[in-house]
């Protein structure tokens, strides 16, 4: 049975890992170190780890993969795979096994390299995404791809639904690519690098809400970043994140963040060019994620009256 090193760490990563342990031999998981989470600092393990725990897979969680892999290598895999693992994988390493390393891709490469390919293609306003099946490479996402497939994004999809989505169609699409890989059935296909754009993983400033943008792409901002890790303005001093908007048919000729309407379910706000964004779910720094019913009777109301917006 071919033998298979998985490469992960978060939910998006167990679906394909659980459907690699069924039909094929998963001698090792290399996922991310355990993390501290909580205001008490309590390392937790990783999706993928507490997956190959409850399956008795040995686990293995280097600092710095690039120097620290010769126990991955002494596992003698026939296949790596890797799924959101989050660190660089030296070549060494790559050209152990038999039939290469691969990776689960969630963008269609050569569009949205990176560690944010999910959140970049919705902030962009793409109408579809997709997933590659590609070999590993030096350079980053740049391998020869081996398969690919498409889905649509609507306007209801979050970054949040489409990780599940996805995540499911790269466990489907790996477990039809690694026989015809095997078989040496697939021609693999290289990557056009002129075409190439980038998803980078998101900086804290790329969260604050530009009302200078029109509606349409701080609705797209805000489906990007939901639920994490969040899209947010400021209002009186307090940070503002929202969860749940959509584009007004209404126009203004107001400045750009002004709070324009107040609505029992809502409230609107002027955007760039004219448009209007009207606010549904919002989260206020130390408060849970609320529906404007409830926060525009409360602190929206309180905001307002110091004439602050």
């Amino acid at each position: 049975m071919l033998r298979i090193v998985f490469m992960g760490t978060p939910n998006f990563s167990v679906p394909i890992l659980e459907a690699l342990i069924e039909k094929y031999n998963v001698v090792g998981v290399v996922t991310q170190p355990d993390k501290p989470v909580g205001r008490k600092r309590i390392l937790c393990p990783s999706p993928v780890k507490e997956v190959a725990l409850k399956h008795n897979i040995p686990v293995f969680q280097p600092h710095k993969i690039t120097t620290d892999y010769q126990d991955i290598i002494d596992l003698n895999p026939d296949l790596i795979v890797t799924a959101a693992y989050g660190q660089f994988v030296g070549s060494k390493l790559l050209n152990t096994p038999k039939y290469g390393s691969i990776n689960v891709h969630a963008s269609l490469l050569p569009k949205y390299r990176g560690g944010a390919p999910i959140h970049e293609a919705i902030k962009q306003g793409e109408k579809e995404t997709g997933v590659t099946i590609m070999y590993m490479a030096k350079e980053m996402d740049a391998g020869d791809i081996l398969s690919q497939r498409k889905i649509p994004i609507t306007d209801e999809d979050t970054s949040g639904t489409m990780f599940e989505r996805l995540s499911y169609l790269g466990r489907d699409l790996l477990m039809e690519t690694i026989p015809l890989l095997v078989d040496n059935k697939i021609t693999p296909i290289k990557q056009d690098h002129n075409l190439a754009t980038f998803a980078y993983n998101i900086k804290p400033e790329e969260e604050i809400i530009d009302f200078n943008k029109t509606a349409r792409e701080i609705f797209n901002h805000i489906r990007a970043y939901n639920p994490e890790p969040g899209a947010y303005f400021t209002l009186c001093d307090c940070k503002i994140k929202v969860f749940k908007s959509k584009v007004s048919d209404k126009t203004h000729n107001k400045k750009v963040g002004e709070i324009i309407e107040v609505g029992k379910h809502h409230f609107s706000i002027a955007c760039g060019e004219g448009t209007v964004l009207d606010v549904y779910e919002v989260q206020p720094a130390g408060k849970r994620i609320m529906s404007c019913l409830d926060f525009n009777n409360g602190l929206l109301k309180n905001f307002l009256s110091k004439g602050t917006l």
